[in-house]
């Protein structure tokens, strides 16, 4: 068994509702056990059967599967175990003035160089931005509602899928996966 954590992008936003309740029903029926959800924004702790990464994309592709067959909108989800958000959050490269703007966005693969030049394009103003392996480091001046950053914008730049967390919250997935 592997503990996982996933991260959904961008549900219960823009129309793509998923009640935690059904989040951890779908996940129990995909085989999943000691489920748990925390916040409703698509993040689950999760012991899953497969051990090693086949296994552990295959699951994610389970689920986003199971989502779209369910709700009728697709959504990529990105798993990592605990020592993955760990060294995301020592990795973090900007000072932490205000941890609720600083973030991490779990990217679905590594950008290749190419990329990361093209999205260096992207306006930011005072917002920073930094990819570190898998994950893109981001912290915003004044927060993530008033950035002039458009996350969205930077991942499609950057070429793969990506679902943010601030800091307070990685903190906590990795308190629950402990």
């Amino acid at each position: 068994m592997s503990r996982r954590i996933l991260l959904v992008r961008a549900v219960n936003v823009g129309g793509a509702k998923l009640p935690m309740a059904e989040f951890r029903e779908l996940l129990t029926e995909l085989g999943a056990t000691e489920v748990q959800t925390y916040i409703a924004s698509g993040n689950a702790i999760v012991e899953i059967p497969a051990g090693d990464r086949a296994g552990w994309d295959a699951f994610d592709r389970a689920v986003e599967a199971a989502l779209t067959a369910r709700y009728g909108y697709t959504r990529e989800v990105m798993s990592r175990d605990r020592g993955e958000l760990e060294a995301a959050l020592a990795a973090h490269p900007f000072e932490v003035v205000e941890p609720k703007f600083s973030y991490v966005s779990f990217l679905s693969a590594e950008p290749n160089v190419a990329a990361v030049e093209t999205a260096e394009a992207v306006p930011r103003g005072e917002d920073l931005w930094r990819v570190i392996g898998r994950e893109l480091h981001l912290r915003y001046a004044d927060g993530a509602g008033r950035a002039e950053l458009d996350h969205t914008r930077l991942t499609k730049a950057l070429g793969v899928a990506g679902t943010a967390r601030n800091l307070l919250t990685v903190r906590k997935l990795v308190e629950l996966a402990g």
